[in-house]
């Protein structure tokens, strides 16, 4: 899913990072674990199972090797060390999507390159063992939320407090969360959150323009009332 540059540039204008929240002419928001829990269609059961990284976690060879079920040798010839974590490229883990004998790990790979790539990207092109670490506890009914928000929220404070500089934690879930409240600003009125709808869906399928400008953009965001958000 195409980011809106513009769009993000002026949302971080709007968050305020000592109250953790967007300002947004006279509404105050916050993306919440609820609210994305709904976006990534959580089980119910994962609602009370938050992520914390272990003080020693298993090492990024013993994750990849129980997560691709690849051997030892393989996993080791491919780990990378990239600042101070070690990672494995997007390359290797793309030829295990379309390679392995075993569909379940094919969509395994896939969605922990999604995860590396997309939600926590931080090397590029590669995926880190952080990452490696949460995906490899989901099946555990581990929610990867908090971690999600944690990070979306690490990086507008970051945005916003230096005035500049790339937006580039979860933006894609951000961008969602976005459209899902503030259906006036497209002139589409979005359904609640229910488990026959999907929001990620509908924003993906609903075409959208992409010339707006950073100064509209806010411009917008500065003169929403209440009755414009949908809640």
């Amino acid at each position: 899913m195409k980011v809106d540059k513009h769009l993000f540039r002026a949302l971080a204008q709007f968050w305020n990072p000592a109250y953790n929240c967007f300002t947004l002419g006279k509404v105050d928001l916050v993306p919440t674990v609820e609210e994305y829990m709904a976006l990534l269609r959580c089980a119910k059961i994962q609602v009370d199972k938050v992520y914390s990284r272990a003080v020693n976690p298993p090492t990024i060879l013993k994750k990849l090797m129980n997560i691709t079920w690849m051997s030892e040798q393989w996993v080791t010839t491919r780990i990378k060390q990239k600042g101070d974590n070690k990672c494995i490229s997007w390359r290797n883990l793309k030829d295990v999507v379309l390679t392995h004998p075993d569909t379940k790990k094919r969509v395994d790979a896939f969605a922990l390159s999604i995860y590396g790539l997309v939600i926590f990207p931080k090397a590029l092109v590669h995926v880190d063992e952080v990452v490696t670490d949460l995906f490899d506890r989901l099946d555990k009914g581990v929610t990867p939320v908090p971690a999600i928000l944690a990070e979306t929220f690490r990086s507008l404070n970051v945005c916003r407090k230096s005035g500049e500089g790339r937006f580039i934690r979860c933006a894609q879930l951000l961008l969602v969360w976005f459209h899902s409240h503030f259906w006036k600003v497209d002139k589409v009125s979005y359904r609640v959150f229910s488990k026959n709808y999907s929001p990620l869906n509908e924003v993906v399928a609903t075409p959208k323009r992409d010339d707006i400008s950073m100064e509209k953009w806010m411009a917008i965001l500065q003169s929403l009332q209440e009755e414009d958000v949908e809640w």
